[in-house]
């Protein structure tokens, strides 16, 4: 069925082309519409729990659409250096998207009056950590912004007016917040979408060039690649989905699995032109050879892919449905475009060796030779090598400093240690709670006592090993009640009039209590928590319930929730979620491979070379102390899908000579000396691939193209050593029929 298949499609090459080019015109403009999500809540399932608090928080107070643009002056205080904040303030305001603009210039008459000294201690200490700092030289403007739906301008123009208008300040300064990491992140990802599919393209042309040098043949897989990811976006953008967190790796993604796909029907199409086939003949004869291999790579690939959809994390799951429309479209495209183009014209039409490719070929028989010879010692230094890196993994940490994310000359990165050293810490977070009506003087005093058991009570090992405070700033609207001569009593009967009133002077109290729109009976008050960002996930982990314990122990109704929550969240969902989705990868392959070989022994032989890579590099990881990233989490799952195509061919290659009658030895040296310098040149592909997407300015793509690529190292390795020894074991040299 192969090679009928195979003469078809060799056959109508021609209306076929002319199908595919008019396909990709189809798809063009609708794959052009696909965009980016960059909404927070993308990276949560939809019924995750920590979404409705973080919404309802967001509907009620403003959430965190708030740009901090902040700078150093050691004059602040004094008239000239409130002046200058003040300026600074309302020109911050005037940016087209910001709904209002406050800080210390908004209480300056209490700040400069010398018969309020009292007063003007209170609201420095009521302010510090947010508009100031505790040095009293750092200087915080909160910029309210609008809603992106309903603002005059694109939030990333509005963050760009901001950021020049404080860089023409006097000072400079930085420009900090949630909104700002998201513009520029997604900022990063686009500009790191068209680099590194560009620098994975160029790569790689270089690699065929190099090892096939021919022109025609970089030009074919290019062109396989082209038509699969105008097809994915098309598909993508008319389905309604968005690119998300790590979809900057989809055009590199893609162009390296259709690369390294193509590499084998290459290979195959030379050797059949090295036995006198014509063109034609031996692009048929290559394609019945490969076209179920090529077939069953492709749908491990995809099932690789599919199996991050089981991820809890948006942007993982998304890059999963993403990858599996890539491989399958990458079959399709080379099905329908390798034989017109491939066969298109006389120029430049065979491929030739590489320059040493007669090197390689004597290092392949020299590993078959030491596999006959030592097979158990291999064997044992195998298990052995395997055991003690793989054990690494008990050691493994999680990264959950979001900044780390980004290159540390970023401008985030910057902006984020600044608020970290002079602010109180990066890390903004809230409880809310319901306020009874009439709120009474009792629920003051509950507040009030709230606020002083989280200063008390949630702690975090200190660098001496005594308990140090876990939040450096709590903030709520009754503390302001302390700055107006009313008793508890008398704010308690109308607490929401009265906090308006305080606000009208103090802007920061508006954003401290509220009505949701969604439910206008119920009135919230919020208190505003500060920790430090650069924080271990157990530290982490452990102020969040901390803080939960004890909001609920005062009041049962209290939520926690906001942007430190969700990120610490969003991190152990994904390593929770990577060897589930590592489980379901091997799981799906090892069915597809029961299908394509219907041989449970060649199943398992085809499993094991490629899932014991994953476990040594993560291992190694644990053994070095780098921590997971989203970027590393993804690639068990994705790995195991790449690095199995090599198995594929190879065993089907391995069985059609022992079906022919070869010995398993004589069989393993014709292998080794076929499928398996495909191997090394697709793997060769591969690698050098993955490697353009350290150029990458987002860090877990950094991590997960250098991962992928040692572990396609790894892969390569087993499949050359392991996979012969595997085969010996299970195979006799009795001839068996599948």
């Amino acid at each position: 069925m192969a090679q009928s298949i195979s003469q078809l499609l060799v056959a109508w090459r021609r209306p076929l082309l002319v199908l595919a080019i008019a396909a990709v015109a189809a798809a063009w403009a609708p794959a052009q519409r696909l965009g980016f999500d960059r909404s927070i809540e993308n990276m949560f399932a939809p019924d995750d729990p920590l979404l409705p608090p973080f919404r309802q928080l967001k509907r009620t107070f403003g959430g965190d659409e708030i740009a901090l643009a902040a700078y150093v002056d050691p004059e602040l205080l004094s008239p000239a250096g409130l002046d200058r904040l003040e300026r600074l303030t309302k020109e911050l305001a005037a940016v087209p998207g910001v709904a209002s603009a406050f800080s210390l210039a908004s209480v300056k008459p209490l700040l400069t009056s010398s018969f309020l000294q009292s007063l003007r201690d209170r609201v420095l200490q009521l302010s510090e950590g947010y508009t100031i700092g505790a040095d009293h030289q750092t200087a915080g403007i909160v910029c309210l912004l609008q809603p992106e739906r309903s603002a005059p301008t694109p939030r990333a123009q509005t963050v760009d007016q901001l950021r020049r208008r404080l860089e023409k300040h006097d000072a400079g300064g930085v420009l900090s917040g949630e909104p700002v990491m998201v513009v520029d992140g997604f900022r990063y990802l686009e500009d790191d979408g068209r680099l590194l599919g560009l620098a994975a393209t160029g790569l790689l042309s270089l690699t065929i060039i190099a090892c096939f040098r021919s022109l025609r043949w970089v030009l074919v897989p290019l062109a396989v690649v082209g038509a699969a990811l105008v097809g994915t976006k098309a598909l993508l953008a008319v389905s309604g989905l968005h690119l998300s967190l790590v979809s900057s790796m989809l055009w590199a993604i893609v162009t390296v699995i259709g690369i390294a796909t193509v590499i084998h029907l290459l290979i195959g199409f030379r050797e059949a032109r090295a036995e006198s086939h014509a063109p034609a003949d031996a692009l048929a004869a290559a394609g019945g050879k490969l076209a179920a291999p090529i077939f069953w790579a492709c749908a491990t690939d995809a099932a690789g892919f599919a199996s991050l959809m089981a991820s809890s994390v948006g942007p993982v799951h998304d890059f999963g449905v993403m990858m599996v429309l890539g491989s399958m479209l990458t079959l399709v495209s080379i099905a329908v475009l390798t034989p017109g183009l491939a066969l298109l014209g006389r120029i430049d039409a065979d491929p030739r060796r590489a320059w040493g490719e007669g090197t390689l070929d004597v290092g392949l028989e020299r590993i078959v030779g030491a596999i006959n010879a030592r097979p158990r010692s291999l064997a044992l230094m195998i298990v052995a090598l395997c055991a003690a890196c793989s054990a690494g993994i008990a050691w493994l940490d999680v990264e959950t400093d979001f900044t780390k994310n980004f290159r540390q000359s970023s401008p985030i990165v910057r902006s984020y240690e600044f608020v970290e050293s002079r602010l109180g810490g990066a890390g903004v977070w809230d409880v809310f709670l319901p306020v009874p009506e009439p709120a009474g003087a009792e629920f003051i005093d509950r507040v009030a006592r709230l606020e002083e058991r989280l200063r008390r009570e949630v702690v975090v090992p200190g660098v001496d090993g005594k308990p140090a405070p876990g939040l450096t700033k709590t903030l709520s609207a009754i503390d302001a009640l302390e700055l107006i001569p009313l008793g508890k009593a008398k704010a308690a009967q109308d607490l929401e009039g009265t906090l308006k009133l305080i606000g009208r002077q103090l802007p920061i109290v508006q954003s401290l209590h509220g009505r949701d729109p969604q439910a206008p009976d119920r009135y919230y008050l919020r208190i505003m928590l500060r920790s430090r960002e650069r924080q271990s996930s157990q530290q982490k982990h452990a102020i969040i319930e901390q803080v939960q314990r004890v909001s609920r122990q005062e009041f049962p109704e209290a939520q926690v929730t906001g942007f430190f929550v969700l990120l610490t969240r969003i991190i152990e969902s994904v390593t929770r979620d990577q060897w589930l989705t590592f489980g379901l990868a091997t799981l799906a392959i090892g069915l597809m491979m029961l299908a394509a070989f219907r041989s449970l022994r060649f199943a398992l032989v085809a499993l094991a070379p490629n899932a014991l890579p994953i476990f040594v590099v993560t291992g190694l990881m644990g053994w070095f102390g780098f921590k997971i990233n989203m970027g590393a989490a993804m690639i068990a799952a994705v790995s195991m899908g790449l690095a199995i195509d090599s198995s594929v061919h190879y065993i089907t290659a391995f069985r059609r000579r022992r079906q022919a009658g070869n010995s398993v030895n004589d069989a393993l040296h014709a292998v080794h000396q076929t499928v398996g310098r495909a191997m090394v040149f697709s793997t060769l592909a591969l690698v050098v691939g993955f490697s353009a997407l350290a150029l990458s300015r987002f860090v877990p793509t950094i991590y997960f193209g250098v991962l992928v690529s040692l572990t396609m190292l790894g892969g390569l390795i087993g499949n050359l050593v392991l996979l012969p020894l595997l085969l010996k074991l299970v195979e006799r040299d009795a001839l068996k029929t599948p």
